[in-house]
């Protein structure tokens, strides 16, 4: 159904074109696109992050994004008539919303203050680890291949924290790591309680609803833009437009419609992308404790997923 035509001029017959754009027809196609956009955009935020903490602070950038990125896809989805949710789905979605944006984004964005981009996108490739231990302490059994991948997480987590790979400090490295097991536990939840059926619903509700406590959060302890610069503000644009509306419906796609290895295997590129921009862009040291602590941990990720898949 085409969206209704607005008001002359030529900034509204442009948006009108660009609410016309038409998703792949095939399902591989649409795969694949979601993929490219986890993959690259996922793994540039984390530059879109360093540059926007040039002006906002971290948890008032952290919610600020993900509360306007969820009134943004809101009102997109309203437009599609969706099954409006139910008071259970909107709170399952709010504590989704909460795991993944409040806290898990937030402490991103806090320890980032003082912790590099690739040293940040690896510690964040730990999620399926935490993913693990937290699978296990519910009831499931873990074979001893994923035991052995969260063992050599942890060794190229100490890696890049005690052989002089990790670029930051100790107080950043640990809110990092926090917010990864975040991640992994709203993740969790994600599967298991029931969510809104319309995609672009559920993500906004999420984003949207752990965005306002963020937001609520910062600004009662005192978080406040004093000065905007045009690169921070082009960088949060980009975070809230692209890294926030865009990436999380793709990834909500993958969820929804490939196995879960697929869906994560973000978590290969993520950091590759991220170390790489870092080094050509901001000129961070990519030093040997770095590769090797980036190649254990991607290996541990790829056990994980292989023992993943036998599984099922």
């Amino acid at each position: 159904m085409a969206p209704p035509r607005l008001p002359g001029g030529a900034a509204a017959r442009l948006l009108d074109r660009l609410l016309s754009v038409r998703l792949p027809r095939s399902r591989g196609a649409r795969v694949a696109l979601a993929l490219a956009v986890v993959y690259l955009v996922w793994g540039s935020t984390y530059l879109g992050v360093h540059l926007a903490l040039g002006s906002f602070p971290p948890l008032l950038l952290s919610g600020l994004r993900n509360l306007l990125g969820g009134i943004g896809l809101f009102a997109f989805a309203m437009r599609r008539r969706p099954v409006l949710p139910s008071p259970v789905e909107v709170r399952n979605a709010a504590v989704v919303g909460t795991m993944l944006v409040g806290l898990s984004s937030g402490l991103l964005a806090f320890g980032m203050r003082t912790v590099g981009t690739g040293t940040a996108a690896v510690m964040i490739a730990t999620v399926p680890l935490f993913a693990t231990a937290i699978a296990a302490a519910t009831g499931r059994r873990i074979a001893k291949a994923e035991w052995f991948a969260v063992a050599l997480g942890l060794a190229g987590m100490a890696i890049l924290s005690l052989g002089g790979g990790a670029v930051g400090s100790a107080g950043g490295c640990l809110a990092i790591l926090f917010s990864a097991i975040f991640w992994a536990g709203g993740a969790h939840l994600a599967t298991r309680l029931k969510q809104p059926a319309d995609l672009f619903l559920a993500t906004a509700l999420q984003i949207g609803l752990g965005g306002a406590l963020s937001t609520t959060v910062a600004w009662f302890a005192g978080e406040r833009v004093s000065t905007l610069h045009v690169l921070p503000a082009v960088a949060f644009l980009y975070l809230m437009l692209i890294g926030t509306m865009a990436a999380y419906v793709a990834y909500g796609y993958l969820i929804r419609h490939t196995s879960p290895a697929v869906a994560s295997s973000c978590m290969y590129v993520n950091p590759v992308v991220a170390i790489a921009l870092g080094a050509l862009l901001l000129g961070e040291p990519v030093t040997r404790p770095t590769l090797l602590a980036t190649a254990l941990i991607l290996a541990s990720v790829g056990i994980s997923f292989a023992s993943g898949r036998r599984r099922a």
